[in-house]
């Protein structure tokens, strides 16, 4: 093999910085999951129709990031390929991060949290590329590693935030009804500001590979390519009859769906999930049709859809792993604060002082999950050693949803710290295992479109999600919130089934997880 074409391994400093900027991204995550359900519902929401407005975020993820993806692998100009949209992305965010608790009523607050999650969103992406970009395959894993390590920390900070503020700095974490507590403000604005800054000290500190040299480095690995010629790659005509085929089933089983819910008199929430399938059949009958009749191969929805049918093998074994892994995060994100307010701190009253101890205490404990998973980061890359990523991810899995459902047990708040340790086990391995064997697996000149794609397998359980387990609360278990975390956590005990069935190939050639982050190289 030429040692010249192959891609230099980068120092501990140098990975630290490409990956800080993923220190603000998961701040405005953080701040996000820990506390809009809060904001939700001091603005007036019921517990049960909160998921139906966070189903904002997945929504725009889906849409958001294999667009992104695509774009940016065609992307180069005098600032980089994927740092312009780590810019913009940050910019929008932070904005978004300081209006969304000045917001007067509630259909601002979900507004603000479509567009944080966009903005968010377009940062984001196109930093799971970066690895790919920057870094030798045997270097994936302490890339992913480190992002794992900067969302860890970042999280910890966001999510007991307003606990700080409240209990360090003085500020009241409690208003008059329909007000967010001055807590929460302080803590989305510092979120900003934050998000701002770390991005631009990767933006500013990293340097990107021009394409020309990408192109040289692609030689010796997975999916050789033109990078350069991506834009103009041709797309199998064939697949123009798979497209409209596909779209016709979608499209009537989305439309069968919506009926039957209308029929049967079911809650609206339904209609996201159904009337969703129907949208994704016609984007996809619409790719075939623009393919087959108008003969636009190189559309960019052409070059996207057919990605997306043509996923690698892996991809597709480890889909099966992110949906069930999301569909228990989602439930714990959306539900925790309602589970643990009522079912802990017996009370739902988000006027009252015992609420909004029960909600700043799980800022609090989302801090201690996300922070056990930024010193699992560091462990990550020697138990693969070990053993193997499909192993490490599996046994992570399985500890995260028993300890996700065992929160039914406990009465003392104390007590939770236990099942947030487990959840951070299974976090950890989530942000960087499934990515580290992905990348392992993809083409080079197509790392950012299929990171997107690879996002619909994140956002599609969420959907679900926000469709179903509102209507499970009212139906099946009259309300209680805490119902919606044991959902999860068998949920995620099933995606640490699935993972025996992926196929880590990559690992097994290029002994990509055996090693660990180092100080110095």
């Amino acid at each position: 093999m030429n040692k010249k074409n192959e891609k230099p391994r980068l120092s501990f400093w140098e990975i630290w910085n490409m990956s800080f900027g993923f220190l603000g991204i998961q701040f405005g995550f953080a701040l996000q999951n820990a506390n809009v359900s809060r904001i939700f519902e001091t603005l007036g929401a019921s517990v049960d129709d909160i998921p139906i407005l966070w189903i904002a975020a997945p929504v725009t993820g889906l849409v958001v990031q294999p667009i992104i993806g695509h774009l940016s692998d065609k992307t180069w100009n005098s600032f980089g390929r994927r740092r312009p949209y780590f810019l913009v992305g940050a910019i929008f965010a932070s904005l978004a991060l300081i209006i969304m608790p000045n917001s007067p009523v509630l259909w601002v607050a979900a507004g603000m949290l479509w567009i944080m999650d966009a903005s968010i969103n377009i940062s984001m992406e196109p930093f799971r590329a970066f690895v790919g970009d920057m870094l030798p395959a045997e270097q994936h894993t302490k890339g992913f590693a480190m992002q794992t390590f900067f969302i860890g920390t970042g999280a910890v900070i966001a999510s007991a935030l307003p606990y700080i503020m409240t209990n360090w700095i003085g500020l009241s974490n409690t208003a008059a009804p329909g007000e967010i507590p001055a807590a929460v403000k302080w803590s989305f604005y510092i979120g900003g500001i934050t998000f701002l800054g770390s991005v631009l000290w990767t933006v500013f500190k990293t340097e990107e590979y021009p394409p020309e040299e990408l192109e040289r480095y692609s030689e010796n690995e997975p999916g050789e390519g033109s990078i350069i010629d991506a834009a103009k790659e041709a797309v199998d005509t064939g697949n123009a009859k798979r497209k409209l085929t596909a779209a016709s089933i979608l499209i009537g089983v989305g439309l069968a769906l919506t009926y039957y819910i209308y029929g049967a008199n079911f809650e609206q929430e339904l209609y996201i999930f159904s009337i969703g399938v129907a949208v994704f059949g016609l984007v996809m009958g619409v790719a075939g049709f623009m393919q087959k009749v108008l003969d636009k191969d190189e559309h960019g929805l052409v070059v996207v859809v057919s990605d997306f049918l043509n996923m690698p093998k892996t991809m597709v074994q480890l889909s099966a792993v992110q949906f069930f892994s999301w569909f228990a995060l989602f439930a714990m994100w959306i539900y925790t604060t309602a589970a643990v307010t009522s079912h802990v701190y017996g009370t739902s009253d988000t006027t009252s002082v015992l609420y909004n101890e029960g909600a700043d205490w799980v800022g609090i404990l989302f801090a201690i999950y996300n922070g056990f998973a930024a010193l699992i980061a560091f462990a990550l890359p020697y138990f693969a050693k070990l053993t193997s990523r499909k192993i490490v991810h599996a046994i992570s899995l399985l500890i995260g949803g028993i300890s996700l459902a065992s929160i039914y047990l406990i009465s003392d708040p104390m007590m939770l710290i236990l099942p947030m340790l487990g959840i951070g086990i299974a976090w950890g391995s989530i942000l960087a295992m499934p990515y580290a064997i992905l990348s392992g697996a993809i083409p080079s000149k197509k790392m950012g479109v299929y990171m997107g794609l690879f996002n619909f397998f994140i956002v599609i359980p969420q959907i679900v999600a926000a469709s179903i387990l509102g209507t499970m609360l009212r139906n099946l278990f009259n309300g209680e919130a805490i119902f919606a975390l044991i959902a999860g956590g068998g949920a995620m005990a099933f995606a640490a089934l699935m993972m025996i069935f992926v196929d880590d190939k990559a690992a097994q050639e290029m002994n990509e997880s055996s090693e660990a982050i180092e100080p110095a190289e």
